[in-house]
C-alpha cells in the first residue's frame, strides 16, 4: 500500500480535477491596516448612499460638469460588488480606473491620484474590501451622462493625456514627516480632487508640490474648497501647523470651523487618522508656497468694524451692519471673533476674505452644522437664511463682513447672490 502512494499521489497532481487549498485569511493586522486605507483614503465617503446607505454599497450621486455620477457598490457581493475581482483588477481599477473587462472609470473616482498609493497599503486595502466588509446585494442606478460623455472609451485618451502613471516617490531631501504628509495628501487623502483647480478637460491642474496650481483652491458641486497654500489672505500662511492638525482631527482649529463638503471628509475619514499622520499633512501643507495670486488681505492691528472701502459705495455700512447685529452677531459676536470650539471667527478667517465667495454665500443661503466627530467639540448647527434675507441683505452683510476686523476683501453683489442661488435652486 505504502508503495502505490506515489503513483497516487503523481496520479492526482496530473488529474484535471486537482485539489485546490482554500484561500488563506488575512490576520488581524492586515485587515487593521487596510481599514485605516480605507478610512485615510474616504471610500465609505463616496461609495455609501446618503439617508442611511449600507456603507461601500454605493448609490451616492456626485455632481461634475458634465452629469451626475453614481458611485459603484464596492462590497465583495459577488453579483453586484467586486467579490469577483482578483488583486491585479482591483489595483488596476483603483491606479488606472479600468474596471475588469476594460470598462473605463470617470475621473470622479480619484485613480489619478490613487496611482500613488504603495504596494503595501494596496494589499492591505484589497483584504480588508474582501474579508473586513460584508457583502451588500444592492445595484445602485446606472450613470447616465449626456453623449458625448456616455463614451467611456473616449476615456482612454483622457487617461493616455491627463492621468499620471508612477507610484509616490518618497524625496530624499526631504524628512520623513514630509514625506509622509506628502503621501497622504498626493495619494489616500486624494486631496486635490477638491482643492486643486481643473482644467478644460477637467484634469487636476497640478498632482504634486512641483506645480504652483496645486492645491491653490477649486469649485466643486458649488462649493469652494479653499486654498491650501502659503497665501495669507485666504491660504494657510497664518495658520500653525498645530492648528492645521486640530483643524483635520476635529473640524476646529485656529477659530476655524469646517463646513459644507469637509464636515463629511472630516467625520468619515480624517479624525480616524492618527496624530503623526495628521501632523504630517501639516508639515507638507505648510510648506507649499503661496500662489500670489489677488485675494483679500487681513490686518489685525485694524479692529474697528464696518471699515468699508468707498470701492462699493452703493452698500452702505450701515445697512450691512444692522443685518449682521440682527442674524449673526449672537454666534459670532461684535468683534467677528466667534465662540472657541462653536462659532467661527469671521476676522481673519480665510474662507471670509478668499476671492472666490462661492462657499460663503451658500453657507447664508442654506446653511450648515459643524462635524461631529470622537475627540472633537459638540455639533453647532447655523441656520439657513434663504427664506429669511433678500440677495441683497445677504450681499450687504457678506460686503460688511469682509471689510469689517481688519478683513480687506472685495464686496459681494447681489447679482452674486442670486446667481448662486440659482445655481443650488434655493
Amino acid at each position: 500500500m505504502r508503495a502505490a502512494l506515489p503513483a497516487l499521489l503523481l496520479l492526482i497532481a496530473l488529474s484535471p480535477c486537482r485539489f485546490v487549498m482554500a484561500e488563506e485569511a488575512p490576520s488581524p493586522g492586515l485587515l487593521a491596516r487596510g481599514e485605516y486605507v480605507s478610512k485615510a483614503a474616504d471610500c465609505a465617503g463616496c461609495h455609501t448612499a446618503p439617508l442611511n446607505g449600507a456603507p461601500y454599497a454605493g448609490g451616492l450621486g456626485l455632481a461634475s460638469p458634465f452629469g451626475t455620477i453614481i458611485s459603484s457598490n464596492i462590497t465583495p457581493d459577488t453579483e453586484t460588488g467586486i467579490g469577483n475581482y482578483s488583486y491585479a483588477d482591483f489595483a488596476r481599477a483603483l491606479r488606472e480606473g479600468v474596471a475588469p473587462g476594460g470598462k473605463g472609470l470617470y475621473p470622479a473616482m480619484p485613480y489619478a491620484s490613487f496611482v500613488k498609493m504603495n504596494d503595501e497599503d494596496m494589499h492591505a486595502l484589497y483584504a480588508y474590501m474582501m474579508h473586513g466588509v460584508p457583502p451588500v446585494k444592492y445595484r445602485p442606478p446606472p450613470t447616465k451622462v449626456p453623449f458625448p460623455f456616455n463614451q467611456r472609451w473616449a476615456l482612454r485618451l483622457w487617461r493616455m493625456i491627463f492621468a499620471p502613471k508612477a507610484q509616490f516617490a518618497p524625496q530624499p531631501t526631504r524628512d520623513a514627516a514630509w514625506n509622509r504628509g506628502a503621501y497622504l495628501v498626493q495619494s489616500l487623502g486624494h486631496c486635490g480632487a477638491c482643492h486643486t483647480p481643473r482644467g478644460m478637460g477637467y484634469q487636476e491642474q497640478g498632482y504634486d508640490e512641483a506645480s504652483t496650481r496645486f492645491l491653490a483652491g477649486g469649485i466643486n458641486d458649488n462649493w469652494f474648497a479653499p486654498n491650501l497654500r502659503a497665501d495669507a489672505g485666504s491660504g494657510l500662511g497664518r495658520i500653525a501647523p498645530n492648528d492645521i492638525a486640530a483643524f483635520l482631527k476635529t473640524g476646529h482649529g485656529a477659530g476655524l470651523v469646517a463646513y459644507g463638503s469637509m464636515v463629511q471628509t472630516v467625520e468619515d475619514s480624517l479624525q480616524y487618522l492618527s496624530d503623526d499622520d495628521v501632523r504630517a499633512i501639516a508639515v507638507y501643507l505648510k510648506s507649499l508656497p503661496a500662489t500670489g495670486a489677488a485675494d483679500g488681505t487681513f490686518d489685525p492691528a485694524l479692529a474697528q468694524p464696518g471699515r468699508l472701502k468707498t470701492r462699493a459705495p452703493d452698500v452702505p455700512p450701515a445697512q450691512g451692519a444692522a443685518v449682521y447685529a440682527g442674524f449673526c452677531a449672537q454666534c459670532h459676536r461684535d468683534d467677528g471673533h466667534g465662540v472657541a470650539n462653536a462659532f467661527p471667527a469671521l476676522a481673519g478667517n480665510p474662507s471670509v476674505i478668499s476671492e472666490d465667495t462661492t462657499s460663503l454665500i451658500r453657507l447664508v443661503v442654506e446653511g450648515g452644522n459643524s462635524p461631529a466627530t470622537i475627540h472633537g467639540p459638540a455639533r453647532q448647527p447655523m441656520p439657513p437664511f434663504a427664506d429669511r434675507l433678500t440677495d441683497v441683505q445677504i450681499a450687504q452683510v457678506l460686503t460688511y463682513i469682509r471689510a469689517s476686523w481688519g478683513n480687506d476683501a472685495r464686496p459681494v453683489t447681489a447679482n452674486d447672490v442670486g446667481s448662486l442661488r440659482s445655481s443650488i435652486h434655493k
